[in-house]
C-alpha cells in the first residue's frame, strides 16, 4: 500500500514484464470485484502499448479471469467504423475479445456509425447510465495509455473538453488527432472508478511523463496530471524506456 498522496508507481524494465505485472494484478481486481459485488467492470485503452496485456489476458491469464461475470467498455474511440485499422474496438477484438469466453452481450463498444458524433456520445452515455447507479460510473478499473503529446483517451492538451465537468461521455474534434473526430470519457468520469491504470511504454512517452508527473504539472497541457480518482488507486506502470528521459 502507498501512503496518502503518494504516487504509485510501479517500474519495470520491458514492455513485456510490464504487461505480465499489470495481467497479474487486473486478475487480482477482477476477482475481488466478483466476490464483492458479482461482476467486474472494465474499461479499455486503445493504442499499442495495451495489445500486449490483451494478450497476455486472453492466454497466460485467461483462466484467472471471470469472464462470464465480467463487463466490457471502452475509455475512448476513434469515431471509424469498428472494422476500420483505427479502431479500438477492433484492436482489443483482434487481441483478446475473440479469444475469451466472454458473453457477447458483456461487450459494449462505442457507437460510431451513427450520423451526428454528438449523438453517439449522449448514445454511450446512457449505455453506461444503464449499468452504473448514480450520477457516475464507477468501473472496477480503467486502463488508459498516453501518447507522446501528452493525451490521454482521446483528451488532448487544450482540448476545451477537458473542462467538461457534467457530462460522461464527450465528442472530441481535434485536428491534431488521427482521425480527428473521437469519442471520450471525460476526466470526472475517470476519476470515479476504483481503480485507474496508466500503461506507458517506450522512450517517445518520457517527455509527456516527466511533464505530467511534474510537481506544478498543467492539465491543460498534460491531462494525466488531472487524473485523481476521488474514492480508488491509481497505478502507473512504466516501462525504463519512459522512465528514462534522454
Amino acid at each position: 500500500m502507498t501512503s496518502p498522496g503518494a504516487r504509485d508507481i510501479r517500474l519495470h524494465p520491458s514492455l513485456e514484464k510490464l504487461s505480465r505485472a499489470a495481467a497479474e494484478e487486473l486478475a487480482n481486481i477482477a476477482q475481488a470485484a466478483v466476490e464483492a459485488r458479482h461482476r467486474f467492470t472494465l474499461a479499455l485503452s486503445g493504442g499499442q502499448t495495451p495489445r500486449l496485456l490483451y494478450q497476455l489476458l486472453a492466454r497466460d491469464y485467461r483462466a484467472l479471469i471471470p469472464w462470464h461475470k465480467t463487463e466490457i467498455f471502452w475509455g475512448d474511440e476513434r469515431y471509424v467504423s469498428p472494422d476500420h485499422p483505427h479502431s479500438n474496438y477492433r484492436m482489443a477484438k483482434e487481441a483478446m475479445l475473440d479469444h475469451i469466453p466472454i458473453p457477447r452481450h458483456h461487450l459494449h463498444p462505442m457507437p460510431t456509425l451513427l450520423p451526428l458524433l454528438e449523438e453517439a456520445a449522449e448514445a454511450y452515455e446512457e449505455t453506461l447510465m444503464s449499468h452504473f447507479p448514480g450520477q457516475w460510473p464507477r468501473f472496477d478499473l480503467i486502463l488508459l495509455g498516453m501518447g507522446p503529446d501528452g493525451h490521454i483517451a482521446s483528451l488532448f492538451p487544450h482540448n476545451i473538453v477537458l473542462e467538461e465537468e457534467a457530462r460522461v461521455v464527450a465528442a472530441v474534434r481535434d485536428d491534431r488527432a488521427t482521425p480527428p473526430l473521437r469519442l471520450t470519457l471525460t476526466l470526472p468520469a475517470i476519476n470515479h472508478a476504483a481503480n485507474v491504470h496508466f500503461l506507458i511504454a517506450g522512450a517517445n512517452k518520457a517527455s509527456a511523463l516527466h511533464r505530467a508527473l511534474a510537481p506544478n504539472a498543467n492539465h491543460k497541457a498534460s491531462p494525466a496530471a488531472a487524473i485523481k480518482p476521488i474514492d480508488g488507486h491509481l497505478i502507473w506502470w512504466l516501462d525504463q524506456p519512459a522512465a528514462t528521459l534522454p
